[in-house]
């Protein structure tokens, strides 16, 4: 029989109550409580979009370290790293010593009101501590238990630490490249970790929606591997279909050029003829008419030479001036910036957080890339400290003060 539209935990909560301010809250997932054993990035990640818009995410950490992302940076200040509140905003943290029988029972307690259980460390890690699916599925049928690992949970790479850059080199991701003449390099962003995190928010959406329909939770997997795997799904395909690579940085009239004051990039392709309009923009004769460069095969062959006059005449116009050439003729293109620059554009404004910290400079950070522009945003609150908003949290659950008291005491709640 299919379970209830609503777990008890959302019947109970009305309209919902954003837990950081106690606030009315009508975000998509308000009511839904999501117990966070991950740390680093993939899982903080998934969770922050779960609670940037209205998820109830209670951070479990380890007494002493906490989230070893915390101090895996030095910030310059002496403080917490800009970097660990860049994946944790909007969260309250519960410091506890899972492996005492007190605090195992303190989380089995927990599972039973929550919907969500999420964590990111090597399989069998969860299982060791007792909170494997098996057993926190008999405490609560309901619960959606989301893992993420490097390289799956079975197989050869079963036990290899996670991190990016492994699955970087394993998955292939690091072998492409512009020029097979130039060095293999390593993706200075999280490539895996990000699109594992986003992966998992969909695993977890995923469930939950299916157990509106069946009244149960189930198992969500997602990995390091697998999330790059798919972000290579075009080239992947080719690969199994005995097809030429599929390669942009390879085509002849995709590439970066130099201007008098910076530098493009340009994207030669889908019309008829860009290499004519391309021409057309920077006041050259039409290339694509000599037999050299007259179709897309002739242009690869001859890529070099081809580039070579391109980069002799974007270079004689300013960022500014070429760009509206090329868009005049609509070729696409864009200005090539740092990071910082492209902060500074007025177009990123809207994605910019700042949130407020006692006795500290604002933390300003990223905001969610999804927009519902019928649901207000919620207020984004940061990162909190070890602890920060446990007993808040606890209360919310049902657990008694002298219960949390007495924890306390023993040291199994710091």
């Amino acid at each position: 029989m299919p379970g209830p539209l609503r777990s008890p935990q959302e019947r109970h909560s009305g309209e919902g109550r954003n837990p950081l301010t106690d606030e009315p809250c009508d975000q998509p997932l308000s009511g839904i409580r999501i117990l966070d054993f991950s740390q680093i990035m993939m899982g903080p990640v998934a969770t922050q979009l779960l609670a940037d818009h209205g998820a109830d995410v209670l951070k479990i950490e380890r007494p002493g370290t906490g989230d070893i992302f915390r101090q895996a940076l030095v910030d310059p200040d002496g403080t917490e790293h800009p970097a660990f509140g860049a994946v944790n905003r909007n969260k309250r943290s519960l410091v506890i010593d899972v492996r005492a029988p007190e605090g195992l029972a303190l989380i089995d307690d927990l599972v039973r009101e929550a919907d969500v259980v999420v964590n990111n460390y090597r399989p069998g890690v969860m299982e060791r501590l007792g909170l494997g699916y098996e057993r926190l599925a008999g405490l609560n049928p309901r619960i959606v238990w989301a893992q993420g690992t490097g390289f799956g949970t079975e197989g050869a790479y079963v036990r290899k630490g996670g991190q990016d850059i492994l699955a970087q080199a394993l998955t292939g991701a690091m072998s492409h490249k512009a020029d097979d003449g130039h060095p293999t390099a390593i993706y200075p962003i999280s490539l895996a970790d990000y699109t594992a995190g986003m992966n998992m928010v969909q695993g977890i959406l995923m469930a939950l929606l299916q157990r509106r329909r069946t009244g149960r939770g189930q198992r969500v997997e997602v990995s390091l591997y697998d999330s790059l795997l798919a972000m290579q799904i075009l080239e992947a395909t080719m690969a199994l279909m005995d097809r030429p690579t599929l390669n942009w940085a390879r085509m002849p009239l995709v590439g970066t050029f130099a201007t008098s004051d910076g530098e493009i990039v340009l994207v030669g392709a889908f019309k008829p003829n860009p290499l004519r309009d391309i021409c057309a923009a920077l006041g050259l004769e039409d290339l694509s008419e000599h037999p050299d460069f007259a179709g897309m095969e002739a242009q690869a062959a001859n890529k070099e030479r081809l580039q070579a006059l391109l980069t002799d005449a974007i270079g004689r116009f300013s960022t500014a001036e070429v760009i509206e050439r090329l868009e005049a003729e609509d070729v696409l293109c864009a200005p090539v910036r740092t990071l910082p620059e492209a902060l500074a554009d007025p177009h990123t404004a809207p994605m910019i957080a700042e949130m407020p910290r006692n006795g500290r400079a604002p933390l300003r950070s990223v905001a969610s890339p999804v927009h519902l522009p019928d649901t207000p945003p919620a207020p984004y609150r940061p990162p909190p400290a070890p602890g920060e908003g446990a007993a808040e949290a606890l209360a919310d659950y049902g657990i008694t003060p002298e219960r949390i008291e007495a924890l306390t005491a023993a040291g199994v709640l710091a």
